[in-house]
């Protein structure tokens, strides 16, 4: 018997929660967890990245349009009346939604839609009464993290429907290989650059203001450190659009424009992993972040802001080394630490490893989320 679920996302990006999504798919269509009678639909916008990534997979993707052709979101009742009438066009038995915006279209729905629901938590973020209400209406909701779902309860979302499961990583995938030198030949670099990688979305809430601070600070005393930066900005909003404009500018500023190297969208983030001597994730939060997993996995050694469910993946002088959110001096400080120490770097990278292989691997998580949806379809 076939069990069909569709599956909501809001952004047409692979950012980590798509990527999450992406990777548990992978690993139930593997020939060793293979789940046959698992069949999935997405709708997801169209076009983009993701989409692409869907259809490779042989999955069909149904647009559902939250926006006009002026970027501005539709009205609600509109979304969620196209909602409805899509799923149930797909006879569907149950429905996932990837995303807390998602989530709530899908609770939103009402009592009356017939259908398992199950929402995954992504985001640490203030919810309004009206965003906990239609949350709360969905039969299970999935926070990425502890600190996830203590934030949500604590703001009244419904503890009892509320299980966390961490997102997993492919370690084969990301996994510790010999470092070539090619990314320091492709920027250009001697082969004695020391390259900080920090990888995520352009954007206020990922600290790369914080970052350029620090590099700011080091620029004398560690002159072989050069800043990749990987990812775009996604917001149109004139406020993300000077924070990026103001983080170049940082760099100018300070003279330091040759040593920030920014290469945008990538899909070969495994391989920067293994060419890269150092991740840097300064957000200022971070519910679960999939760049650590996968820096962790890959045997980088990390640097990262002490905030939400990051202290789940990492121990502060064990496999990582953490410091306090939005402090330019002390993330300074740890990155001057780790770039000086080889021997700090080893230690780190093989406990974070083993940490990921014993408690993040990405069949656990496939094999959690599958039983949330086992248990809900009749």
């Amino acid at each position: 018997m076939t069990n069909h679920i569709p599956l909501l996302f809001e952004y047409p990006t692979l950012n980590g929660g798509e990527r999450s999504m992406l990777a548990v798919l992978d690993r139930l269509a593997s020939r060793e967890r293979q789940r046959p009678e698992l069949r999935f639909t997405a709708i997801a916008p169209n076009s983009g990245p993701l989409a692409d990534a869907l259809r490779s997979r042989g999955i069909d993707v149904r647009p559902l349009p939250l926006r006009d052709e002026t970027a501005r979101r539709l009205p609600r009742e509109e979304t969620l009346q196209r909602l409805r009438d899509e799923l149930a066009s797909l006879d569907a038995d149950l429905v996932h939604a990837n995303s807390l915006a998602m989530g709530r279209l899908l609770g939103a729905l009402g009592d009356e839609f017939p259908i398992p629901r199950v929402a995954h938590l992504r985001d640490i973020i203030g919810l309004s009464r009206a965003a906990i209400a239609d949350l709360n209406r969905n039969d299970r909701l999935i926070a990425v993290s502890a600190a996830t779902r203590e934030s949500h309860v604590a703001q009244g979302l419904d503890g009892g429907k509320t299980d966390v499961i961490y997102n997993g990583v492919d370690c084969d995938e990301f996994r510790s290989r010999e470092k070539t030198v090619a990314l320091t030949a492709e920027l250009g670099l001697p082969d004695s650059a020391f390259l900080v990688l920090t990888v995520g979305q352009i954007g206020l809430r990922k600290g790369h203001d914080v970052l350029a601070e620090s590099a700011v600070r080091l620029r004398d005393s560690h002159s072989k450190l050069h800043y990749v930066i990987v990812g775009e900005r996604n917001s149109n909003k004139q406020e993300s659009i000077d924070f990026e404009r103001s983080l170049v500018q940082r760099f100018d500023d300070a003279g330091m424009r040759h040593r920030l190297h920014r290469l945008g969208y990538r899909d070969d983030v495994p391989r920067l992993m293994n060419e890269a001597d150092l991740l840097v994730h300064p957000a200022h939060q971070e519910p679960l972040g999939r760049v650590l997993l996968e820096a962790a996995a890959s045997g980088l050694p990390i640097v990262a802001s002490d905030v939400g469910g990051t202290r789940e993946i990492l121990t502060d002088g064990v496999s990582a080394r953490l410091v306090p959110p939005g402090k330019p001096v002390a993330l300074a400080a740890a990155i001057a630490e780790i770039a000086s120490s080889p021997a700090m770097r080893a230690r780190f990278s093989a406990a974070a490893r083993e940490s990921i292989e014993a408690r993040f691997p990405i069949q656990q998580a496939a094999e959690q989320l599958a039983a949330v949806w086992d248990r809900l379809i009749v």
